[in-house]
């Protein structure tokens, strides 16, 4: 494309159409191969396949994110873009939930068992709900427990999950395991309870149990939670040694535990021993880059951290929207934090509300107020719900810059979200 000198320019075709004006209601609603005059210039951009649309006022670009980029003044763009926010959204709306069953039995099973874990949520106690449930005659089901045991695993809800193992250990029908025994350690880990944690495990001992690597690594987070690094990696040195052998998520823990506590050397030194293929016969994860990257970031390192993010493809470990939301989160200039976020779409990775509240941040502070905007206006259209922080950037953006309408509008879309999160 070449660049105009008339006064007035011409755009036609319906990309670049919907890419401009997609938020405005009055051009969506032309055809699309209509004629749409600006007084305005065209610029090529050197870098295809991107375009510049310049006015006397703002730079638009287009491609795969737009954003407003701001010359001189106020954007006259801005007022259709902000109002745009308050278009009631898909994902502001509750879905109605529809429950798939077997048949009028299981339907009903499944129904009772809903009700006993929302009586637990609704009293506080797991085991009161439970022996309640029990009559003198009739045990409980053991598909029951177990089935309200693994719904609390996954919503991680670790105290309800001890309540109830704590609970069973004293049940003459129940058989208690030694998987159950690895789950209530687990459940203590979780919580930080490290003095609860290392009775089960000496209990466990006593009872001729094999050492696991599941009740060695829960002891070690446990320790980790409660603030005790060095009794954790105590714990980890010992499996080195004598086993039994970490496992992968052992690593990941340990690394989290050593960042936590400002250990970065014996980090550094576990993690190396991963990379040596010949010490080590695990393979760093992503996680454990992840970690390693955050640990940097909280160094100060951030050179270290980016010959990192680089080793992660050398050695084929998969890069994901956290990586390149930590790469972003080291960044203060908006233009690096833009490549950033260009270079994470342009690797097939959706960003997500982490990394649009990076961006919107980053703009806010340049005072680049219209891009912070547009971007804000992208991440509602990719159905990513706002949080209160890029809420109450965009908030401070603009009153700094004296732009009262555009905080005006942004105040309400803010006080509607709430409301309908409410519904």
């Amino acid at each position: 494309m070449e660049a105009s000198h008339s006064s007035s320019s011409s755009i036609y075709g319906s990309g670049l159409h919907q890419n401009l004006f997609r938020r405005s209601p009055l051009v969506s609603a032309m055809p699309l191969n209509s004629r749409l005059s600006f007084p305005t210039t065209l610029v090529a951009n050197p870098l295809p396949p991107k375009l510049y649309f310049s006015t006397k006022h703002a730079i638009l670009r287009v491609g795969q994110s737009p954003r407003l980029l701001k010359i001189d003044g106020n954007n006259p763009l801005v007022g259709v873009i902000s109002m745009g926010m308050l278009a009631p959204r898909k994902f502001f709306k509750k879905r109605k939930k529809v429950g798939h069953f077997k048949d009028a039995a299981d339907e009903a099973k499944q129904k009772s068992w809903r009700r006993l874990m929302q009586e637990i949520e609704d009293t506080g106690s797991a085991s009161t709900v439970l022996r309640r449930q029990r009559t003198n005659d009739q045990s409980l089901s053991k598909d029951l427990v177990l089935g309200t045991l693994v719904r609390f695993k996954q919503m991680k809800k670790w105290h309800y999950v001890s309540e109830i193992l704590e609970w069973l250990r004293d049940q003459s029908w129940w058989d208690f395991s030694e998987m159950d025994f690895l789950m209530l350690i687990t459940a203590y880990g979780k919580q930080g309870d490290f003095n609860k944690a290392e009775k089960i495990l000496s209990f466990m001992n006593k009872k001729c149990f094999v050492p696991s690597v599941v009740s060695h690594t829960a002891l070690m987070e446990a320790y980790g939670k409660g603030g005790r690094y060095n009794n954790a990696e105590a714990i980890f040195r010992r499996m080195q040694s004598s086993g039994p052998e970490p496992s992968a998520v052992t690593y990941q823990i340990i690394l989290k535990i050593l960042v936590e506590g400002n250990k970065f050397k014996e980090a550094e030194e576990v993690f190396e021993t991963l990379l040596d293929k010949e010490k080590s016969p695990l393979k760093p994860d992503q996680k454990m880059f992840h970690m390693m990257i955050y640990m940097y970031k909280k160094a100060g390192s951030y050179e270290k951290a980016r010959k990192l993010f680089a080793l992660m493809a050398e050695r084929g470990v998969k890069q994901s929207t956290v990586t390149y939301n930590s790469l972003m989160s080291f960044e203060t200039n908006y233009k690096e934090v833009s490549k950033i976020y260009d270079q994470m779409q342009r690797a097939g990775l959706h960003p997500d509300v982490v990394s649009y509240a990076l961006l919107i941040n980053a703009y806010g502070k340049a005072r680049r107020e219209e891009e912070a905007l547009a971007v804000f206006e992208e991440m509602l259209d990719a159905g990513i719900r706002p949080t209160h922080k890029s809420y109450n950037i965009l908030l401070d953006a603009f009153a700094i810059s004296g732009m009262v309408e555009q905080a005006r509008t942004v105040f309400k879309s803010m006080r509607r979200d709430s409301l309908c999160q409410c519904i």
